[in-house]
């Protein structure tokens, strides 16, 4: 589809308060010279965003013997956005100033019991409430993530397989209790946009970010830019094929990657090596990690070989979206990712090495999140953002 003049001004809105944020303060020249825009360009578009509250004068520099140079930073003071991540076992809420620094937040867990509807927008909009309550200004937005596949345009989660949920009007639900204006989304577009903006992917084209939670994706870019696909499902690769005939997936599948490296598979693969070992939480997720983690640290045997075979899993399976996509950056994200951190990234590495073809294994690096705090919540009030600048598209 050709991009109209609405679109380009959209992105270069976008484009122009990524980079004012990255920066924390900075001269139109310098915008220019980041962007790849004209000077009148840059110029009008900081008026409109210092009229919008977004942006706000800085005083001047030093231009090295020319006009001293007036600076921009963000209005920190210029709305409130708001970022939900909704996963299986809690739903977590951030709120953030107009310059995505995190103020406050507060997390709820789900439990197993709680799958229907009206159950997580409660949780949901307590936790608003909650992170609300004191708060001065107005809200640019809330950006609620939850997993699975949706139709962000429509505010509905198509296909949530963990809790079963077909084709649910979750953001109509969510305006009966909430009069904000609401963004729905899925964890994988999330997690990208927060590293795009926030984090390791800063400045790099193109980008897979996995997402290790108890559901696993890729959220991807391609030449800077999220990448959806064609119906908002793009990055369903914790749904690829990786052992034939292997584990059964919630999906109802057999051998997906998400059944070996999701948080549910690296339990069950902690079982099939010492079903008795106290490492072991059956009915938790979270204490299973947990205890996975300090036992890598302390130099526990078990530990080091779900950490080997989940290494191996993963790996096998990165090389595969490495020789797929040709990424320059794959970043490892999610509560999984830091739990298990570094000894998994070695891991992964190790076997990336091995298995990943040699021209595109080149180009890549993988690293972890450098996000501060919860990555999904910042990508989702990210996107809250995002639709503010672009009039809600």
């Amino acid at each position: 589809m050709a991009r109209t003049s609405r679109d380009i001004r959209s992105a270069n809105r976008l484009g122009v308060v990524q980079q004012v944020i990255a920066a924390g303060t900075t001269s139109r020249q310098r915008l220019a010279a980041d962007t790849g825009l004209s000077l009148a360009t840059v110029s009008t578009l900081v008026g409109e965003l210092t009229a919008l509250g977004l942006l706000t004068e800085a005083g001047r520099e030093d231009s090295g013997g020319g006009r001293p140079r007036g600076l921009v930073t963000p209005n920190s003071g210029g709305g409130l956005l708001i970022g939900v991540d909704v996963a299986e076992t809690y739903v977590h809420v951030d709120l953030f100033d107009a310059a995505l620094t995190r103020l406050t937040g507060t997390e709820e867990a789900l439990r197993p019991s709680e799958r229907r509807p009206e159950q997580v927008v409660a949780h949901i909009v307590s936790g608003v409430r909650a992170v609300m309550a004191g708060a001065g200004g107005r809200v640019l937005g809330a950006g609620v993530s939850v997993p699975g596949q949706v139709d962000r345009e429509g505010g509905v989660s198509v296909f949530a397989p963990n809790w079963d949920w077909h084709d649910v009007p979750l953001r109509a639900l969510l305006s009966r209790s909430l009069e904000l204006p609401l963004h729905l989304d899925n964890p994988l577009r999330a997690a990208v946009v927060a590293e795009l903006w926030s984090g390791a992917a800063r400045g790099r084209d193109d980008v897979a970010v996995i997402n290790l939670g108890t559901g696993v994706g890729a959220g991807l870019a391609f030449a800077g830019t999220l990448y959806r696909g064609s119906s908002n499902t793009a990055g369903e690769w914790g749904h690829t094929t990786l052992v034939l005939d292997g584990r059964l997936c919630r999906c109802g599948s057999r051998g997906c990657v998400e059944a070996y490296v999701g948080a549910p598979g690296i339990m069950q693969t902690l079982r099939d090596l010492a079903p008795t070992s106290a490492l072991l939480h059956p009915e938790d997720q979270t204490a299973t990690l947990g205890a996975l983690a300090a036992g890598l640290a302390a130099g526990d045997p078990i530990a080091a070989k779900v950490n080997a075979e989940t290494g191996r899993y993963l790996g096998v399976a990165v090389a595969d979206l490495i020789n797929l996509i040709n990424p320059e950056l794959v970043v490892l994200s999610s509560w999984v990712a830091e739990r298990l951190g570094v000894p998994l990234l070695d891991e992964v590495r190790a076997v990336v090495t091995q298995h990943a073809l040699r021209r595109p294994l080149t180009d890549a690096e993988i690293v972890l999140s450098t996000v501060t705090g919860n990555p999904v919540s910042l990508g989702a009030a990210t996107l809250a953002l995002e639709a503010f600048l672009t009039g809600g598209r």
